[in-house]
């Protein structure tokens, strides 16, 4: 009998980015096997209009959606459904493709459904990661275009980039992230000031009517990071996405001493961090919580925190292709529990009281 726990002692054999390219593969050639993608859609995908949201003119059918650094090149999106997933999100892209980092850039650490890596934007560029867009785009689910500057951009010139990003990937997704909060790209969280945020939102505005995030690291100081955010919804943001990974290194005994930490090692710090931006921006604009989150107490605890939406990544590493529905139908049974009748009444509802 197929499980999910005798798959993973197998691909833990394999380094993890080996695991992660089989990983890949698999999921590209899933929608091709349409019996076992039906079946794992009707298995997966939660369809309970309790779930269903609409935001910014955007249908989400349930709240939990894949985190950007999983389908860097837009290969895998027929896929996400079979997962569970309401919304996907590509990349990190830049404008000129990139290798990223010196290998080995990637380490797990099981005791602790834990991973670190430090892939650098490694993506095959715009170009082709719009190519493979156009031949899915619109989907089924929102799909969400995360951009990032290349390696070897300057400060000086990183506007360029998120300008060049922007035009070209506007009309092939739902929304856009701009990711200025990787640790593994030198200087990038340099950018996370409010002068550079400023232009960048103000230029981004006048280029698409798309919602446009901004995602912050959690290695902020608290109130530095709210300011900021404040900054970038009054410059014309759509949203939050709270948070990228960390480098307290702290969290993991023999952590290596580069890349970000995801996982549950990240858990208690994103959702500080979120819960201190929820705080002041609730109501005033969308939030994403993503860091951490694995099961249904914690979803639920981010929505009832003030987040829209939630978003995993390393969590179905450890836990397999059937967590996001473990936590969609774990949030039905809370929300049932707690008298709400839709999503919508449990987000912000800690906040409310």
């Amino acid at each position: 009998m197929f499980s999910y726990k005798t798959l993973k002692k197998g691909l833990f054999l394999f380094h993890p980015e080996t695991a992660h390219n089989l990983a890949e593969t698999a999921l590209r050639l899933l929608p091709k096997c349409r019996l076992l993608n039906n079946y794992l859609v009707n298995r997966n995908f939660i369809m309970d209009p309790k779930l269903n949201q609409e935001i910014y003119g955007i249908k989400f059918p349930n709240p939990v959606g894949l985190a950007a650094g999983f389908d860097k090149n837009a290969t895998m999106i027929k896929s996400m459904m079979a997962l569970g997933f309401g919304f996907t999100e590509i990349g990190t892209m830049t404008p000129r493709p990139q290798d990223g980092n010196p290998k080995p850039r990637m380490f797990r650490y099981p005791k602790l459904n834990s991973v670190q890596n430090a892939m650098g934007f490694n993506n095959k560029g715009s170009s082709q990661v719009l190519m493979n867009l156009k031949k899915v785009y619109p989907f089924s689910i929102p799909i969400g275009a995360n951009i990032g500057k290349n390696k070897t951009t300057s400060e000086e010139f990183a506007l360029q980039d998120y300008k060049i990003l922007i035009r070209k990937f506007e009309s092939f997704s739902d929304y856009l992230v701009i990711n200025i909060s990787s640790p593994n790209t030198p200087n990038l969280r340099d950018l996370q000031n409010e002068k550079f945020i400023t232009e960048l939102f103000s230029m981004a505005k006048e280029l698409t009517t798309k919602p446009i995030f901004l995602k912050i690291a959690p290695d902020m100081e608290t109130n530095a990071a709210v300011e900021l955010c404040k900054t970038a919804v009054k410059a014309g943001a759509s949203g939050i996405i709270a948070t990228n990974t960390t480098i307290d290194y702290s969290l993991v005994p023999n952590a290596q001493d580069f890349g970000g930490l995801s996982g549950a090692c990240l858990k208690e710090k994103s959702y500080e961090m979120f819960k201190a931006i929820a705080k002041e921006l609730y109501g005033k604009t969308v939030l994403i919580s993503v860091g951490g989150i694995s099961d249904a107490d914690e979803a639920y605890k981010r929505l009832k925190a003030g987040a829209s939406l939630i978003q995993a990544y390393t969590g179905m590493i450890f836990e397999g292709p059937s967590m996001v529905k473990n936590i969609n139908e774990g949030v039905l049974e809370l929300m049932k529990k707690d008298g709400f009748n839709n999503i919508s009444e449990v987000i912000g509802s800690d906040l409310k009281f």
